[in-house]
């Protein structure tokens, strides 16, 4: 059985590519296809391995801005050729799922989210252009959108990265799922003897992260912040930030993980499709408020549930509103129930999200469909 592992880029090294990384060592001898990618990520991630690029990777400057290339989508995913291969796995958010395979071929999609800025956040990334380059982004948009419908029928199977995601791979591509939770390395995580008095905020520097309403909060509240993470919303968010809050840019990821141990809590003010962060968090013992929509409501048991069983020990909190307020809300609510959180319960919660779970799960899929 000949095997491809495809993923639409490797330009960093994040949620996707670790799917991506896992399907590769659960195949070692598969091929590896992508549109775009930078050798760096190449080697730390998929050294020694037969890697296929489209012919966006010959264009100057493709690396950096991958993300215009927009109509050029389509013909680069097309032009792939998958016909002598059995099964296809893919670790997908963007155009990758539309490849041709052979007639028989099995494709699974592992599917972090439908491309967010051709469904539901087409209307926030339009607005958010300059306006000279709304007309281009939009006729692009409706065009690849179309064929991204189009792409998703020749799928042999959707796994979902959350409940979240499948409902609108549901309603996007009109297509069922399984659900998967994406793989985390909770065996890092570590249980600290004596906590610090601050919040930590962990995630890139971009608008919808939201960091700004975090900031804001902390700010009135008079809290210890520290912000973890870099991007185009950097300087914006330092101006705005008061004495208490302290940014630490990138570090590494020993330092992550005991800021993560070292916390009073997370805060996490996103709408995500699943969110790793707060489930790295939570391995350390620490509890998360997090705003109350998305893949959150997975991951998190809150202490005042609206659903489910309320006898189960808490992991965090949800503030409904990504406002400052809503924040400021739930921060108070966390220190006044602070002592009914166990980071013990908490740690034991996040390890259901394991690794070696995702491994699992993934090998049923496969055995459905390949015995």
């Amino acid at each position: 059985m000949r095997v491809a592992i495809l993923h639409h880029w490797f330009i960093s090294r994040s949620g996707g590519e670790r799917v991506a990384e896992l399907f590769s060592e659960m195949f070692p001898d598969a091929d590896i296809y992508t549109l775009v990618g930078d050798e760096k990520v190449f080697d730390s991630i998929l050294k020694d391995r037969r890697v296929y690029t489209s012919f966006l990777q010959r264009l100057p400057g493709a690396h950096k801005y991958h993300r215009h290339l927009l109509a050029l989508y389509p013909l680069a995913v097309e032009q792939l050729d998958l016909t002598g291969y059995d099964l296809i796995l893919s670790s997908d958010s963007g155009p990758i799922k539309g490849v041709i395979t052979r007639p028989g071929a099995v494709h699974i999609c592992y599917c972090h989210s439908p491309m967010r800025y051709l469904w539901d956040q087409y209307a926030f990334y339009r607005k958010s252009l300059p306006w000279v380059a709304r007309w281009p982004f939009t006729l692009a948009a409706h065009y690849v959108r179309m064929w991204d419908y189009c792409g998703a029928q020749r799928v042999t199977q959707f796994v979902a990265n959350s409940n979240y995601v499948a409902s609108r791979i549901t309603s996007f591509y009109r297509r069922d799922s399984i659900v998967v939770y994406p793989p985390v390395d909770t065996t890092r995580g570590f249980i600290s003897n004596a906590p610090k008095e601050y919040y930590l905020s962990v995630g890139r520097m971009v608008p919808y992260k939201r960091t700004e309403i975090l900031i804001e909060a902390c700010n009135r509240l008079g809290v210890p912040l520290r912000v973890i993470g870099i991007g185009p919303e950097m300087r914006r968010l330092r101006s705005m930030a008061g004495p208490t809050i302290t940014f630490l840019g990138e570090v590494s990821t020993e330092e992550l993980w005991k800021n993560y141990a070292d916390a009073k809590a997370l805060l996490f003010a996103a709408q995500e499709d699943f969110g790793i962060v707060p489930l790295e968090a939570q391995a350390c013992g620490r509890p998360v408020i997090a705003y109350g929509q998305g893949g959150s409501l997975e991951t998190i048991r809150p202490l005042h549930p609206a659903d489910g069983d309320p006898s189960l020990p808490p992991t965090g909190a949800f503030f409904l509103e990504q406002t400052p307020e809503a924040v400021m809300e739930a921060i108070r609510d966390f220190e006044s129930n602070e002592a009914l959180y166990s980071p013990e319960s908490i740690q034991q919660h996040a390890r259901a999200f394991d690794t070696s779970v995702f491994l699992e799960r993934m090998r049923e899929v496969l055995k459905r469909w390949l015995g």
